[in-house]
């Protein structure tokens, strides 16, 4: 793979409950563990970070395929959820659900494009196999 771009960023203080940035300043944000696993909550944690980042290059792939497909995707939006848990073996691990509305395509036509996107998506690729990913195409009223 030829590597076109690399992000970079750094986390200090107590993991979890730090502080992270990236190596060019476009964003710092402290870390909180949330109120949910035992912490006090209030600031950003790992797993918002990843759903932002999984929805916004879900978002982009589903974006491409419906483009080459000639697919109208107005008001699209995709939401990513995920969740963090004991996984049994005395580690942890992740689920996530991307939840996508393609309000101005066909439901058939949408499902489409979304199993498409999950082939292309660099995300989507780099779990898979690793971390169930649940795809849902919401049902609209305008398709």
């Amino acid at each position: 793979m030829q590597v076109v771009y690399t992000a970079s960023a750094t986390a200090t203080g107590d993991g979890r409950d730090g502080h992270v940035e990236t190596s060019d300043g476009t964003f710092a944000l402290d870390l909180a563990v949330p109120k949910e696993m035992g912490g006090a909550g209030g600031a950003a944690n790992p797993e918002q970070l990843f759903a932002a980042g999984y929805a916004a290059c879900f978002h982009s792939a589903l974006r491409l395929v419906a483009r080459r497909a000639k697919a109208d995707v107005t008001g699209s939006v995709v939401g990513a959820e995920v969740g963090i848990g004991p996984n049994g073996s005395g580690g942890f691990g992740l689920t996530v659900q991307l939840v996508v509305d393609l309000p101005a395509a066909p439901r058939e036509v949408a499902e489409q494009i979304v199993e498409q996107a999950h082939q292309v998506c660099p995300y989507s690729n780099a779990t898979r196999g690793n971390v169930d990913v649940t795809l849902t195409v919401r049902e609209t009223l305008s398709a």
